[in-house]
């Protein structure tokens, strides 16, 4: 595999400035590891590149990236940071917010930071990981059910502030979802209830087209007694030329789990994404049966139903972060897959023609997890990490991914 390290330039001044000043804060992190690995002859990976570079150097046409993963993705802080990254260099190409779900309508589901959302009525909750989920899963991996009452889900996309100056507004949302008894979603604006401009039960699709362009939003489900309607999803749109960030996890996914979700593909003509960042792969590797083999294929697997959608799809793998296993109340041993999943993603990466942002090293390797919880970047079960280690993470991910896409190849 060849690798390429692209220089420096105006655009990446700022982030590099916070990668130097975590090599002096953090001398455990392994800054000079903070690059995308990748054969440089790889179609897709150019093919991103130039996507990249001619969106961003005319203002014309769409990129759409998504990040997909388990809870390191669901907490919301990394992928955020990440989208603040790019979007920041480019304030004016802010497109669509993207797919979005909204998590905390369920009891005891944590939300993403960067939105908010209000659901007074009790939902129930199914999620892919669950061995025999109750209703038909699609791209996100989750669904929550209201039933017997109407249900009022209030969506608050976070207020900008002023070091992240983006504010994203939407003009076109896309309820997914459906229902055995006929129920139809609507949308309130401002106070205005709004019927679907277009309904498509073939793809579970409610299209709302909306009059001006809205950062928040409440999403009303009118069921009787009885009755009851499954949401599966909400795409955010707004039409605009530019780059879109949309970023999918399920706390305790694994690869099988998306491979299970019927309505994968379906869901993911929306997003089209001309980049896919993964981050699975935490989970299928923390037991002591790990398989090696099984991992890669079923990768693959979930590669080619992405490349189904678009066969231009490119790829950045982000290998497992060092982790512990709790065996006692205060005594924890390292997980030693670590290495052995590494070495997975690249065999991955070369049979898909993607590329890999090596986490496991950049950490430090095996038991670096120890120093990241003792610097506060790392929670104390070992496995997770704090709001700063998120953040620095999703700081370092960024300068790689406008390290490739500054100067292309």
């Amino acid at each position: 595999m060849h690798i390429k390290i692209y220089s420096f330039s105006l655009l990446l001044f700022l982030l590099w400035g916070c990668v130097k000043d975590t090599q002096a804060q953090y001398p455990f992190v392994q800054t000079e590891a903070n690059y995308l690995r990748y054969d440089t002859n790889s179609p897709t990976m150019r093919h991103f590149v130039e996507k990249w570079q001619q969106v961003t150097s005319t203002g014309k046409g769409h990129l759409s990236i998504m990040h997909i993963g388990s809870s390191h993705v669901q907490a919301g802080t990394l992928p955020h940071r990440v989208r603040k990254n790019l979007l920041t260099h480019y304030p004016d190409l802010v497109s669509d917010r993207g797919m979005v779900f909204p998590y905390s309508a369920a009891a005891k589901c944590n939300n993403p930071a960067d939105y908010k959302i209000h659901c007074p009525e009790a939902v129930s909750l199914t999620r892919n990981v669950y061995k025999e989920p109750e209703h038909d899963l699609g791209l996100c991996g989750i669904a929550i059910t209201a039933h017997d009452s109407m249900t009022h889900i209030q969506m608050v996309m976070d207020v900008p502030s002023q070091s992240y100056p983006i504010h994203f507004e939407s003009t076109k949302i896309t309820v997914l979802g459906e229902s055995d008894d006929f129920v139809i979603p609507l949308l309130s604006i401002d106070g205005d209830t709004l019927p679907p401009s277009k309904i498509r039960l073939g793809a579970r699709r409610f299209e709302f087209n909306l009059p001006h362009p809205v950062d928040s939003f409440e999403i009303l489900i009118p069921c009787d007694s009885a009755q009851s309607f499954t949401l599966t999803g909400v795409y955010l749109a707004n039409g605009r030329p530019g780059i879109s960030y949309s970023s999918i996890g399920v706390n305790g996914a694994s690869l099988n789990d998306y491979l299970r979700c019927p309505d994968f593909e379906q869901d993911l003509q929306l997003v089209k994404p001309d980049l896919v960042i993964f981050g699975i792969g935490i989970n299928d590797a923390f037991g002591s049966d790990f398989d090696t083999v099984a991992f890669q294929n079923q990768y693959i697997a979930l590669a080619q139903r992405i490349r189904s959608v678009n066969p231009d799809c490119a790829f950045i793998f982000i290998t497992n972060n060092d982790c512990y296993h709790k065996k006692g109340r205060k005594s924890y041993s390292v997980n030693q897959n670590g290495p052995l999943a590494r070495e997975a993603f690249y065999r991955i990466a070369q049979a898909t023609d993607g590329a890999v942002w090596d986490q496991f090293e950049i950490m430090g390797g095996l038991k670096s997890m120890e120093k990241w919880q003792k610097a506060k970047l790392a929670q104390t079960d070992r496995v997770h990490f704090t709001h700063a280690g998120y953040q620095l993470l999703g700081d370092l991910l960024g300068e790689a991914i406008l390290r490739i896409t500054d100067t292309g190849d």
